[in-house]
């Protein structure tokens, strides 16, 4: 009798445990519909919206809106690309939501684009990030909704399908949403981290085609340099390597600005290829690898990687006056095509830190 009584027990706690999670899943489809709604007003990048590091009260769904715009874009000086682009920047903008907080996002095609669109979301579960819900031919828009499960920064892109996916990510359709956890930011030992501003800044690979003269190519329509576009990044060799869509976008009058002992949380993004960050004069006090906030901070990086389809957090506090530059340190990248900003920091020099003892001199 013991034999048959235990498999059975066994039987009953199984099909509670069973009963319980069908119930609690049951309750969370109920509850949303009974959740606070909020709408985000998204931001051109470097900025991010409008929001609180540290939660307050229940889950929320995040209202936001993107839509596409198909537009010439002048990337460097002379040449045009049809940049495919959510809400017409490169990136796209920065969302942030917390952990457990329902994204619900309205995707818009107008008419007069020329080409379909969808949206994958790296923080999201199943249906390919969101990619199968979200497919819109010009003239139609479509709503989709994610639970932000994962806290940590991850990036969002185009992927209609096949090759069209390169194609759109490497036209400048991608962009980042930070899923911060409820409680707010931790460090390496669990105390609470406040920064004073955050900037996002996106690498950006372009493959733009050449004629027989070795002049860049310019097309009536964005499908129609596709072909040549598909040849140029078949060879893994950018033509443009920037931040922010442009050649300059975050450099001299667009330079960040921040003051000493300002923390800055910088997130960067690469939908595409791999790279290397480094702020020359500084470097993270903590930056969370991979992007993922619930690991523990590294501590103290020189530079730090952003493998491809992924975005990285870091925080540093400036602590002297004066121009930095936050580069991919492939340093051919950086300063021979453009992947690179700067920051213009202001505040009174600390000669405990650096000071230089003699000018520059003859020697004999």
């Amino acid at each position: 009798m013991k034999i048959l009584f235990i498999p059975l027990i066994i039987c009953v706690i199984s099909a509670c445990n069973q009963s319980k999670s069908t119930n609690q899943a049951q309750s969370e489809k109920e509850n949303i519909g009974n959740l606070k709604h909020v709408t985000q007003q998204l931001v051109a990048p470097p900025y991010l919206p409008k929001y609180d590091q540290i939660a307050s009260g229940d889950p929320v769904v995040v209202d936001v809106k993107l839509t596409i715009a198909e537009k010439k874009l002048e990337i460097a000086p002379g040449v045009k690309i049809w940049a495919l682009t959510f809400n017409g920047s490169v990136p796209g903008p920065m969302i942030v939501v917390h952990q457990n907080d329902y994204v619900q996002l309205t995707l818009i095609n107008p008419s007069t684009n020329s080409l379909t669109h969808n949206i994958d979301f790296h923080a999201a579960t199943g249906a390919m990030g969101g990619g199968d819900l979200s497919l819109v031919n010009p003239g139609q828009q479509v709503t989709i909704r994610f639970k932000a499960t994962k806290a940590g920064v991850f990036i969002y892109h185009c992927a209609p399908g096949g090759i069209m996916v390169p194609l759109h990510v490497t036209s400048g359709m991608n962009g980042a949403i930070m899923v911060l956890p409820r409680e707010g930011l931790k460090d390496e030992k669990g105390n609470a981290v406040h920064y004073d501003k955050a900037f996002y800044i996106a690498e950006q690979d372009y493959y733009v085609p050449k004629d027989a003269n070795g002049k860049y190519k310019e097309y009536e329509t964005p499908g129609a340099g596709f072909d040549d576009m598909t040849k140029v990044f078949k060879t893994l060799t950018p033509t443009h390597l920037v931040f922010n869509g442009v050649t300059g976008a975050l450099t001299g009058k667009n330079a960040l600005t921040a003051n000493v002992g300002d923390k800055v949380l910088f997130i960067t993004s690469q939908a595409n290829r791999d790279t290397r960050i480094h702020l020359i004069g500084g470097h993270a006090d903590l930056v969370w690898l991979g992007g993922s906030f619930n690991d523990k901070p590294a501590t103290n990086y020189e530079s730090w990687p952003v493998v491809a389809g992924s975005a990285v957090a870091a925080l540093y506090q400036f602590k002297e006056p004066g121009m930095y530059a936050y580069l991919n340190h492939n340093l051919i990248e950086a300063f021979a095509f453009g992947a690179v900003a700067q920051i213009k920091v202001k505040g009174n020099w600390d000669d405990n830190l650096m000071k230089q003892i003699t000018k520059p001199e003859k020697i004999n």
